[in-house]
């Protein structure tokens, strides 16, 4: 049986504003992310500033407003001060995360100056593994505060004699994982957090802090290590981190372009414990969600050895097909419709390393993800709306009961639009689908849509456009046919 999918919204069905930050980006010290990625002084593609311009060029069609740097599990073993200062006087070392040469050629200097270019929210991630809650703060210093102490006049002497004012902060990255540098349990990392915040915040009071919360829910310390740490840093924590890298190790395109309600539960869980915890201490300000690392990664795995102990490895460089592109749409209409708890979110990663973009040579790539990233980021302005959604369900065996079609809505009412955004999970049949808000005209003012008809169509070098988001005309009175395994997002003036 067809049945038909109603999308009813109203406009005080409102949930919060959607913030601008969630479409981030993260910028790791792994494989050729940064070397022979954003940075490849030797490419035709480069600037004077070492940095390839095809890159930078590409990632600002994707609108990203924030960026996280240096890692990731590489922030645990990295000592800041190594990557400040004459480049030829920098040390070249070991690193242990990734197990690869680091030259340190690209350091907090030349990111935050890329980030100024591009007009990129920097947010910087603190080494809470192998590092000490002073050379944290060191760190808030050298960026932030005005000259006349040590670490202000070293930046100084490095040619920025004005601070740079990086508000976000990351105290460590996965500190609960056994594999991270410095792993500690909840209760000894929620004392070296809380000392790094307090210093760091004394140092600068305007910086926001993000705690390492879980990262991995089948991990046995799930949501409880988050307990205790938010529990600790009280209101020195004004965010808490999850990450979610999606797998289909099952190959059941259904079941895995189910998902997003796992997405939900994830989010769900952690802003009731982040509730729980506020009113439990009786504060006012809860700690909002920052879902500093999500992406699709399964096919690409870790070599043994990892990086064999060279520079800028080839590392993790997924390829990714249109199933991957709909779960990708999956997570960021997720967190549109968390808009009331989730505040920033940062794809893993930018360039080669689990990416939207990859390079070869002086040659560039825009996988299948970068379309659906780019389709729903240049419709963020405005408030998430709630949608009703009568129509089909699914049974999924990993994620169970789920509705057929994944949907979400942001009401910008100063532009008097609507931005719809609905991915059909049903792989084998289209759908119609009709969309209402309160019985207001809607007038169809651009759509792209995402499908083809292989969900495992990947672009490549040499056939770049196989998988990509297509301008279309799709809605005639407000009622469209939705394709099997297709994502499609709308821009509507409303009458």
């Amino acid at each position: 049986m067809n049945t038909p999918t109603k999308l009813s919204l109203h406009p005080a069905w409102t949930i919060d504003t959607v913030s601008p930050l969630i479409f981030g980006g993260f910028l790791e010290h792994m494989g050729r992310a940064v070397y022979q990625g954003v940075y490849d002084p030797d490419s035709s593609q480069a600037d004077e500033f070492g940095v390839r311009q095809d890159v930078i060029a590409a990632l600002q069609e994707l609108q990203m407003t924030i960026m996280r740097y240096p890692g990731g599990n590489f922030a645990s073993g990295y000592h800041w001060r190594d990557g400040v200062g004459p480049k030829q006087a920098r040390p070249t070392v070991r690193e242990l995360a990734w197990q690869s040469i680091e030259p340190n050629q690209f350091g907090t200097d030349e990111f935050l100056h890329l980030c100024q270019r591009v007009g990129w929210e920097p947010m910087l991630c603190a080494n809470l593994g192998t590092g000490t809650p002073e050379e944290a703060r060191d760190w808030v210093e050298y960026c932030n505060a005005p000259m006349g102490t040590r670490w202000t006049n070293l930046r100084a002497d490095n040619g920025n004699p004005e601070p740079y004012g990086v508000k976000y902060w990351c105290l460590g990255n996965e500190m609960d994982g056994p594999w991270q540098l410095g792993h500690v349990p909840a209760d000894h990392y929620a004392i070296r957090a809380q000392q790094a915040a307090k210093m760091m915040k004394d140092c600068d009071p305007g910086v926001s802090l993000i705690a390492c919360g879980s990262c991995n829910i089948d991990l046995p310390s799930y949501l409880e290590w988050d307990r205790v740490v938010l529990e600790h840093l009280g209101g020195l924590g004004h965010y808490v981190s999850l990450h979610r890298y999606a797998r289909n190790d099952s190959d059941d395109p259904a079941d895995f372009l189910a998902m997003g309600k796992s997405i939900d539960d994830q989010i769900e869980g952690l802003d009731a414990l982040c509730k729980y915890v506020a009113a439990k201490q009786r504060r006012r300000r809860r700690a909002y969600l920052c879902f500093d690392e999500w992406n699709v990664w399964y096919k690409a795995g870790l070599p043994q050895g990892i990086g064999g102990g060279v520079f800028a490895p080839p590392l993790i460089e997924e390829v990714y097909n249109l199933e991957d592109a709909l779960v990708v749409a999956s997570f960021l209409m997720s967190f549109i419709r968390h808009a009331d708890s989730v505040k920033i979110a940062n794809l893993a990663q930018v360039v080669n390393v689990i990416a939207p973009l990859l390079t070869r040579g002086d040659d560039l790539l825009k996988q299948s993800i970068f379309y659906a990233f780019e389709m729903v980021s240049k419709r963020k302005a405005g408030t998430a709306m709630r949608v009703s959604v009568q129509g089909g369900e699914l049974h999924s065996p990993g994620y169970g009961v789920c509705d057929e079609v994944d949907c979400a809505a942001i009401l910008d009412a100063g532009a008097r639009q609507l931005h719809l955004f609905a991915m059909n999970r049903n792989t084998t049949r289209d759908i119609d689908l009709h969309v209402e808000l309160l019985g207001q005209e809607l007038r169809e003012v651009s759509s792209e849509i995402l499908t083809g008809t292989d969900l495992k169509a990947a672009n490549g070098f040499e056939d770049r456009d196989v998988i990509r988001s297509q301008p279309a005309q799709l809605w005639q009175n407000q009622a469209m046919k939705l394709p099997a395994h297709s994502f499609a997002a709308t821009t509507f003036d409303i009458a």
